[in-house]
């Protein structure tokens, strides 16, 4: 352990590894918070409150059941509700505005732990390079009693920078496809219930509802 922290703070690029992880595991706190807590919701629950207020001809207080919470689809299926007395069409471009409208905070720095993945590996790398560079091009003027002490430390330094660098990529990838599987069940939500919120409109517009 006192040989990492010592190669550590000799290594520009440990040191500009460590300033990727910590953006990566905010990027990663931050959209599992939003993910996992702020945006969820019992969708089927919450649908079925909405559809039974809709039916009973309550769309006003279906539209306060929408405002208690902060999830994307209590937002998309609120914009289609408020534009129920203008008829199917503005109810269908409502529901498609709040849509386009909530998909990017959903997604949001979710795709960002790629990129971050790609530079930690190449800062890694580029470490990696410079402290067998360092190493190498230092025997030369080496006694041979220092050489295996530089061998050694040059080798230490590019194996180090390798290890940080690919346990930030591979972080940041498992990190990506949990992420991206929540943000996926959320816009699949949205899709779906929005469908099913247009053509309950449409039924209680034209007095056919069941």
């Amino acid at each position: 352990m006192e040989n990492f922290i010592s190669i550590f703070w000799d290594s520009t690029f440990m040191k500009v590894n460590a300033i990727v992880s910590i953006v990566a595991i905010w990027f990663i706190a931050e959209r599992a918070y939003v993910l996992f807590y702020k945006y969820q919701v019992n969708s089927k629950q919450f649908m079925m409150d909405v559809e039974n207020l809709v039916k009973q001809g309550n769309i006003s207080q279906a539209i306060n059941h929408c405002s208690t919470s902060t999830a994307p689809l209590a937002t998309v299926v609120k914009s289609g509700l408020t534009k129920a007395p203008q008829g199917p069409m503005a109810v269908s471009m409502g529901l498609d505005e709040a849509t386009l409208e909530v998909a990017p905070k959903v997604q949001k720095r979710v795709g960002s732990l790629w990129g971050i993945a790609n530079i930690a590996t190449l800062v890694g790398l580029i470490g990696t390079i410079i402290g067998l560079i360092v190493s190498f091009s230092g025997l030369s003027v080496a006694t041979p009693e220092q050489r295996a002490t530089l061998l050694g430390q040059g080798i230490a330094e590019a194996l180090y920078n390798t290890a940080l660098g690919l346990t930030i990529a591979v972080t940041c990838i498992i990190a990506h496809s949990f992420l991206s599987g929540l943000a996926k069940d959320v816009m699949s939500d949205i899709d779906y219930y929005s469908s099913r919120l247009e053509n309950l409109l449409m039924a209680h517009a034209k007095g056919t509802m069941k």
